[in-house]
């Protein structure tokens, strides 16, 4: 049964993005079949897998009923790593759900006959907390929440994690944070260990012991549409992610997630 994680943060430039499409790719690499969903309307994470815009449609025309789940499915430069794109298009879903009974739920539905495919099911969603992440979020099992090493990305930890907690008491949906991830990280600069150690400290959930440093490798690789485990399988943003993928395999046996239930009561 496929983990559907929602890598999530309200505050942009984190690195959510980055983290999604490296991420699902070194899974690939150990073996998992992986799905990247892009959920985010400025399709960040589409580029850097390499879509090229064609008449086949998005997640938008997905979500909407428009299009097959299966018929929006791509194939990626990486074995058993597949996509499915975002385009601003999906933002205007915005407004067509908001008077649609369960619309918080359409992204869960879309993914329902396609994730028993998939071992692995990413959901990179926009930094805002819109319709959009609330679907993401009832679509998934576990959050995963990346945090840059830097004072402002603290500041909105306890709203997301506020909006997590709203979801599991009052929508009765177990959601779970598998735990943060330190992005953008520089081991000679104190700012970042000091943020690093305060996170640590007082954020309530597990924290990856992964760092992912801020490289330029990293930068530069969405814009060859490649992930760094292809542009630059040997750099230290490279090492660091494989070394993350590591760590979320890890958490396979030890997540209390009743996948069965989510699966039996799909809205």
């Amino acid at each position: 049964m496929a983990r559907i994680i929602a890598i999530c943060n309200q505050k942009g430039g984190v690195g959510k993005t980055t983290t999604s499409v490296n991420l699902g790719a070194y899974l690939a690499a150990a073996g998992r079949r992986v799905l990247l969903v892009d959920f985010d309307p400025q399709a960040n994470a589409s580029s850097a897998m390499g879509y090229v815009e064609d008449d086949r449609g998005t997640i938008y025309h997905g979500l909407l009923g428009y299009v097959p789940s299966r018929d929006l499915i791509r194939g990626s430069k990486v074995e058993n790593y597949h996509y499915i794109p975002s385009g601003p298009h999906l933002a205007g879903a915005l407004v067509e759900l908001v008077n649609v009974p369960e619309r918080e739920y359409y992204l869960k539905n879309f993914l329902a006959s396609i994730r028993e495919f998939y071992d692995y099911v990413i959901i990179d969603l926009p930094p805002s907390l819109s319709l959009l992440t609330i679907n993401g979020m009832l679509a998934a099992n576990e959050v995963i929440i990346p945090v840059q090493a830097e004072y402002y990305s603290l500041e909105g930890l306890s709203q997301l994690l506020e909006t997590i907690d709203m979801i599991k008491t009052n929508v009765g949906h177990n959601l779970q944070v598998s735990g943060a991830v330190i992005t953008m990280f520089d081991r000679w600069e104190q700012l970042s260990q000091e943020v690093a150690k305060n996170l640590r400290a007082n954020f309530p959930h597990r924290i990856y012991e992964t760092e992912i440093p801020r490289s330029v490798h990293l930068a530069e690789a969405p814009s060859f549409n490649q992930p760094i485990s292809i542009y630059a399988p040997n750099s230290a943003g490279a090492l660091a992610y494989g070394a993350l993928a590591d760590e979320v395999m890890k958490q396979e046996y030890v997540l209390p997630i009743d996948v069965l239930n989510e699966e039996n009561n799909i809205q």
